[in-house]
Formats: structure tokens, sequence, C-alpha cells
């Protein structure tokens, strides 16, 4: 039984950056109302009603993971260590963005799934790619009885996906019989522990932790045999899974990570409800800064136009009202508006300049990248207004 425990408010579509502000394209904006639920049976912690795919993941997609150099090392790293580790035959990513992880196999042992077309056309020159969604029948189309994969990967996107028994049936039927399954996502107990509520929006449908991806994929024949924590978005878990008669024994990390999963209370519906009473004093906070900057008269920007700082600006009511413009150094959202708030997008080379004040840390999950680049804007008085793990004035 799900149970709802945070209500953030009416939202958009976190990826829907608008080409301008002007009225005609204002009045078709999609919002929906964001509540986060707990599954009392399953411990499954998910965005209540989901938001069609159809309307998230379309040719417009603006998010390119290889812009950033901490997840490109991520990237390089583990497929290093899948390689090293597994040697497999067949590698394919559910969810291969712009190719920042496949870019590191051969070509022929490359299978790339990625629904975004525009995406999917910068890899399909180069690897095998199915620009579509992955389902049951996108599986039987790829894979054979005499065909399977050694390894799948999916860094960010399994919880993106509202069917998780279909997509992880999909998966088992895919896996060769000591195949592994690796996948990346937001670690709920790090939200928890960071209040990062931030990290709830439309492609967020789950936050997992590792005791729910336990109970989830038990009923398709899957088994959590190991996993990592990696400092990814803000604190992330790499889950290794199989099938349930693999080769693999559980590892003593995993055995650490569910330890500390119980000992916090995961399984616990009343740990999300003090959760959501401190998500409310974080917003309080948060506004009372921009409050009493404004009444100073200081300029404030936002660093990176992130999906997460869309949902803490449309849930907190911050808009051009506090914030004079965001930078982002993604190309194709400079030029356009944030969703819900409509705050304009600037290039940091443009944004960064002498007369900006304090800059509020919408790429949190960056900051150390984001410190050691600007530190000419901290020389010269500039400051970082953050909120997590808690509401702060960053100046050094």
């Amino acid at each position: 039984m799900k149970k709802n425990f945070l209500n953030l408010g009416k939202q958009p579509l976190a990826n829907s950056f608008l080409p301008s502000n002007s009225k005609k394209i204002l009045s078709k904006e999609f919002f929906y109302n964001l509540n986060v639920a707990f599954d009392t049976k399953t411990f499954l912690v998910s965005v209540a009603k989901p938001v069609n795919p159809k309307f998230q993941y379309t040719d417009q997609y603006a998010h390119r993971a290889s812009e950033s150099i901490t997840m490109r090392n991520s990237f390089s790293k583990i497929a290093n260590k899948l390689n090293k580790k597994f040697s497999p035959k067949i590698v394919m990513e559910i969810g291969s963005n712009d190719g920042v992880f496949i870019r590191n196999f051969e070509k022929k042992k490359v299978i790339a799934v990625e629904p975004c077309k525009n995406l999917a056309r910068l890899t399909a020159g180069k690897y095998k790619t199915y620009p579509d969604f992955w389902t049951k029948s996108l599986a039987k189309k790829i894979f054979t009885k005499s065909k399977s994969a050694d390894v799948i990967f999916s860094a960010n996107t399994i919880s993106h996906i509202p069917d998780l028994k279909q997509t992880f049936e999909a998966i088992e039927s895919s896996l060769s019989a000591n195949g592994v399954l690796v996948i990346e996502d937001p670690s709920l107990l790090s939200v928890i522990k960071n209040k990062s509520y931030d990290q709830f929006y439309d492609e967020h449908v789950y936050v997992f932790s590792a005791i729910a991806i336990s109970n989830v994929i038990r009923k398709s024949n899957l088994r959590l045999f190991d996993a990592e924590k990696i400092k990814t978005h803000g604190g992330s878990i790499r889950y290794y899974i199989c099938k349930k008669k693999a080769k693999y024994k559980i590892t003593k990390n995993l055995n650490k990570i569910l330890k500390e999963e119980k000992k916090a209370k995961l399984n616990q519906f009343k740990t999300y409800k003090n959760f959501s009473n401190k998500v409310k004093l974080s917003k309080k906070n948060l506004i009372n800064i921009f409050k009493k900057l404004k009444k100073r008269n200081k300029k404030i920007i936002s660093y990176g136009a992130t999906y997460k700082s869309s949902t803490v600006f449309n849930y907190c009511n911050i808009g051009t009202k506090y914030i004079d413009y965001v930078t982002d150094t993604t190309l194709n959202k400079q030029g356009k508006f944030t969703p819900g708030k409509h705050i304009p997008i600037i290039s940091p080379e443009k944004g960064m300049n002498e007369s900006v004040d304090y800059a509020f840390l919408g790429a949190w999950n960056f900051k150390k990248e984001i410190l050691k680049k600007e530190k000419e804007f901290i020389k010269r008085g500039g400051k970082f207004i953050s909120h997590v793990p808690s509401v702060k004035i960053i100046s050094s």
C-alpha cells in the first residue's frame, strides 16, 4: 500500500526548458502535482502518480552526460572495472544518452538503448542503437536464445521507468546465465540524510534503497549480490544484480549497506514523515535568505539549470523576483527559460561577471567542481548559496 508523505506542489516537467516566455508558449506549459509516497510492502519510495514517459523523453531532451568531467571520469572507471571483472562479449546500456559510457568498449560489443531520438542519433553512427523505450518486446527484438548480454548497464535510468516489473523481467530474459545487471541511481539514504528533496521530480519516479531493490527484483527471478556507494549525484549506489541461480555470492559490502539502511529505518513510514517536516523547514530557511539578500539589494543568480533546481524553485516559489538569471554550460539550454518559473538561462562566461553577489548552487552535487572552476568569483567576494544538507552561504 502506498502512503503519501511529501507534497512538493504544482511542478512542471523538469526537462521542459522553454524557447521563450511569450504568453503563447507559457499557456501550453504542462504541470502536475508532485506527491511522494512510501510503499509499506516493498519499501519503495516513488512519485505517487508518474507522468507518461512519452511526454518526458522526447527529441528535445536537453541533458548531455558527457558535458560533466565528473560523469566522464565516473563512467570511464566503471567501464574499465566491468571489463576487467566480467570480460563481457556483449554489453548493453539502457539509457545510453550521448554515449559517454559505451565509448569505453569495443564497437562490436555494444548495444545501446535510448528513447530520446536526438540522443540516439549521437550514437547510431558508431554503435548498434535502438531509439526506443526498454520493454519486453524490445528485449525479444534484440536478443535470441543464442544471443544474450554479459553486462547490462544503466545509470540514472531504471529509476525513471514506472513499470519496474516489466523492466526487470525484460532484463532477466536478456542476461546470460552469469550475466550481470549494473545500475546506478541516487541513494535514498543520502536523500534522507542530506534533506535533498530536489532529488524528487517527474523523471525520478523512484529513489531506490538496497532494501527496496532486493524486494522488487525477487519477483523477476533476479537477486542483488553486491552494492557500492558512489559520489555521483550527491550520493548514489551502484547495484550488482544477477539471475537467482548465477554463481555470485552476496558480498560484505552489500550486507553493510543493508544494515545501514535498516538502522536508518528506511523500512518505516515514520522516517519519511520526519523527513517531510525537515523539508518544510529547509524551504522556509531558503526563502528567508533570499528575502534578506534582496532587501540589501544584492544580485543573485543560479548556477546550473538542473532538473533538481526546478523542484526547488517551483516548490519554494523562487522566480525572477529573487534570481536574475541561471547560468549553464549546456549549449541547448542557453537562450531558454527554466520550467515553471521562467528564469532566463545564459552561459557562465556571460553570467559570472563582477555584478553578481551571490549564486545559488542549483548543481550542488557538482559543488567541488564548481568551486574550483569559479575561484575568481570567490576571490572578488562572490558567495554561493546552498540548501543541501542545510541552507547556508559558502564563501570559500
